[in-house]
């Protein structure tokens, strides 16, 4: 359990996400959990947050600031998330914004009385603030994660899965060409997609920016 007060999840959602017809909108299974997002890069961060191991819990527009625009106007800004991270990783708390990269290039002036707001309010909280656009969220792990999803809820007989834990246990590192030729010689799909749901439901861990190849270096997740 937890015990640094900094990463202790106590906010509520400070607004409710609306259904939208304009972009896709919905409620992620977050750990047992329901996470909202309104867009598909939300989805996807939701998606590169659940995988990491290092992260706690992400809490869906966790905060109302008060900030002042160019105009000189009063409005409200709500940040996408708030991610705590596990006491033992010594990461501060997260607070994130989502934004298209043509989005906040285009229109960085306006957004920027906002986001400083953001960052005052983050800052006197020991806490970070980020923007994550695709640069940060899509690409080569992206593509992993959404791949070894559909290994992640397959039936396997717990004693083959032990076996390739075990291994990895013993070896500290192994291959996925190493665990193949010792547990799976002659059925290397079937032991493949052993491995690859070890991997999805975070038993096993990797690199998850390259490719899943025969060469990828595996070890217990900790």
């Amino acid at each position: 359990m937890d015990s640094n007060s900094c990463n202790q999840p106590q906010f509520s959602v400070a607004r409710r996400i609306k259904s939208t017809t304009r972009s896709l909108s919905g409620v992620f299974a977050f750990r047992g959990q329901g996470v909202a997002f309104e867009s598909m890069l939300e989805r996807d961060f939701l998606s590169r947050m659940d995988f990491r191991k290092d992260v706690l819990t992400v809490l869906s527009q966790p905060v109302q600031l008060d900030f002042v625009a160019r105009s000189g106007r009063s409005y409200t800004y709500v940040p996408d998330y708030l991610v705590h991270f596990h006491a033992h990783t010594y990461q501060r708390p997260m607070l994130v914004e989502v934004k298209p990269a043509e989005n906040w290039r285009e229109n960085w002036r306006d957004l920027l009385p906002k986001w400083k707001a953001a960052l005052r309010y983050a800052k006197a909280r020991d806490w970070d603030f980020h923007i994550y656009d695709e640069s940060r969220i899509r690409g080569q792990s992206l593509k992993n994660i959404q791949y070894l999803e559909r290994f992640r809820n397959a039936d396997y007989a717990d004693q083959d899965l032990d076996a390739i834990i075990r291994t990895v246990a013993f070896k500290g590192i192994a291959t996925i060409s190493y665990l193949l030729a010792l547990h799976f010689q002659g059925e290397e799909a079937l032991g493949k997609s052993h491995i690859f749901h070890l991997i999805a439901t975070r038993q096993l861990d990797c690199d998850i920016s390259g490719p899943l190849s025969d060469s990828l270096e595996v070890m217990v997740a900790e």
